[in-house]
Order: C-alpha cells, then structure tokens, then sequence
C-alpha cells in the first residue's frame, strides 16, 4: 500500500488543481487497514469501507457477461462493477450536500503504482481517457479522466448493463464490456501511455504465450499503462523483450515495449526474497518508508492513524476502526 503514497504524490501534490478531493471506496477485507496511510491526503471528501455481499445474478447480467477469466466469475464481475459505480453514488452525494459540481473525475485503483505525474494534456473535455494496451479485447479499465459528463457514464458500469444487453452484446469481459458501454453512449475516447502499473501477486506463465500476461519490472522506465508489475530483478530485457513481446497478442494483454521501456519479471511462482529492497530502491526513501511504516504497523499505531484520517474526512461510512485495524493486522 506503498503504492497508495505514490498517487498521493503524483495526484493530488504534484497536480496543479485549486481545489482536489480524494474518495475512497473498497472493501472491508485484510489490506483496508493500510488506508490509515491516506491520512496525509490534503483533502479527503468521503471514505466508504464496506463489507462485501453477494449480488444477484439476473437473467440479463448472464446473458451480457462472460464467467471466462474471472477469477470469482460474474459474481467477482458484478461486484467489481458495484464498487466502481459506487464512486458515482459518492461523487453525487458530495456535490449535493456541498452545492458543488466537480469539473474532473480522475478515477484510480489503490493498487496502481506511479512513477510519473499526469499533465494537462490529459484532460480534454468531452473525451475519456484512458490506458493504452491490456485491452483484452475491449478497452484498458484500470484508470480513467473525464468530466463529470463522460466519468458518470464510464463509472456506471453496474447500470448500464441493460442497455448493453438491450443493443445485443453478450459474453463480454470487464474490458470488452467497458468498450461497449462507452460506445453505445457515445462518449468520445482516446488512448494514452500513463506512468502506472497494477502491482499483483498472481501467478502468470512465463514467458507468456499469446493470450498470456506480461508482468513488468517494477524498475522498468515505462510508461507502463496499467499493465501489471512486480518488484523484481529482470530476468528479460532488450532484445529479450522484443522477442516475447512480438508473440504477445496486441488487442489482448500486450502493452507498449518500444525504446526499452520495459523489463519482464518471471512470475511463475512468489515474489522473490529480498522484493523489498527492489521495491525500495526502486521507489525511492519517500514510498520505502511508507512500505516500512505498514510492515511495521501495530494494532495502536492503527487506531491513531484511522482517528487522524477519520477526523480529515468530511464524510465517513466505514466498520468501527478496532474491526479494520484487528481483521487487517490478524491476518498481514
């Protein structure tokens, strides 16, 4: 959760805004206590921790969504879309309640590491943005910036999946469905390489075949695009990458290898001993302590850290502090 000191940084530091809010949304689970490190955020409008529930599985979600590649399914798909939406629930109810009205919507995921702030070139009106590569046949979901306009639609993943099945698509994956929704509402998009990558510790074949998954070198120069990384010492670079690269199917898992921004970690198996001076050296003092803060945390430094982020909230919708820090420091 290193990597959530790293959007701080890029997003809401380093960008020159007059006046930024952060939202939180994410589920009640072993790494919510790690939020504790947003207490640093110079402005937080809400903070939601919720505890997961099934959703049901109607007739029209079935018909429209693909359980292939999921790891939980339509039911993982549908509350991936669920917590999505719930940004939009968040943002509505700030706006009303404040008399406000966002001009941008910059949507992130926790787990995103940046090594690069975004420009202005990044916010065009009436255009989404989003990702280049990681396609998976539809468009990279892992990140976007819009207008209020263009966000509310691309964040109503939940919602519009009617509609989606009423224009005839069916057995769609998050990306493919993602694609979908922003053309039959006709919003604009275009493409971009962004300075981030999705850390994960899955386990991915390598080298990856045509429809498998490249995972970065968290040291790579990038940008990355959201593809997902890993701090490791590269086992392929160069000419390396350029030969499994050119297997790797280009409207699928493929991402932008040109000029040697890239480097490949093998990620058959667990990270390697040692990742956390490879994660350290490569993120710099500032994003290593914080890693070292959360390795270290105990369960009082959480309940401080909670209190502080708690009282810098101007809406909070989250279990009692001592359930976060407890099912989170139990478990890490």
């Amino acid at each position: 959760m290193a990597f959530s000191a790293a959007i701080l940084h890029h997003h809401l530091r380093k960008m020159n805004c007059y006046d930024r809010k952060l939202q939180c949304v994410c589920p009640l689970d072993s790494d919510a206590f790690k939020f504790s490190l947003l207490k640093s955020a110079p402005r937080i409008a809400a903070v939601n921790i919720f505890q997961p529930q099934p959703l049901p599985e109607n007739e029209t979600f079935v018909r429209v969504l693909s359980a292939q590649n999921s790891p939980n399914g339509i039911q993982g798909l549908i509350q991936y879309f669920d917590l999505v939406e719930g940004c939009v629930t968040m943002i509505k109810s700030h706006q009303i309640k404040n008399n406000i009205k966002y001009d941008w919507i910059i949507r992130t995921r926790v787990d995103g590491y940046w090594n690069g702030p975004l420009g202005p070139e990044n916010f065009v009106p009436g255009q989404y943005l989003v990702p280049s590569g990681s396609s998976y046949g539809g468009l990279n979901d892992r990140f976007g910036i819009g207008d209020l306009t263009t966000s509310t639609i691309a964040l109503s993943r939940l919602s519009l999946i009617p509609k989606l099945d009423s224009a005839g698509f069916s057995n769609l994956n998050s990306e493919s469905a993602f694609k979908a929704q922003l053309t039959t509402q006709k919003v604009s998009y275009q493409t971009k390489r962004l300075p981030f990558c999705i850390i994960s510790d899955r386990k991915y074949d390598f080298p990856p075949t045509r429809f498998g998954v490249p995972v970065a070198a968290l040291s790579s120069r990038g940008p990355l695009s959201g593809t997902k990384c890993r701090p490791c010492k590269p086992v392929c670079v160069g000419v390396c990458v350029e030969y499994v690269m050119m297997w790797v199917e280009k409207g699928w898992s493929w991402t932008d290898w040109a000029d040697g921004s890239l480097e490949l970690c093998n990620a058959e198996e667990s990270w390697e001993d040692g990742w956390e001076k490879v994660f350290d050296k490569v993120a710099g003092k500032k994003f290593g302590d914080a890693r070292k803060k959360i390795h270290s945390m105990n369960f009082d430094d959480c309940i401080h850290d909670f209190i502080q982020l708690k009282n810098l909230t101007a809406q909070w919708n989250a279990p009692p502090i001592e359930e976060i820090c407890a099912l989170g420091l139990t478990h890490s």
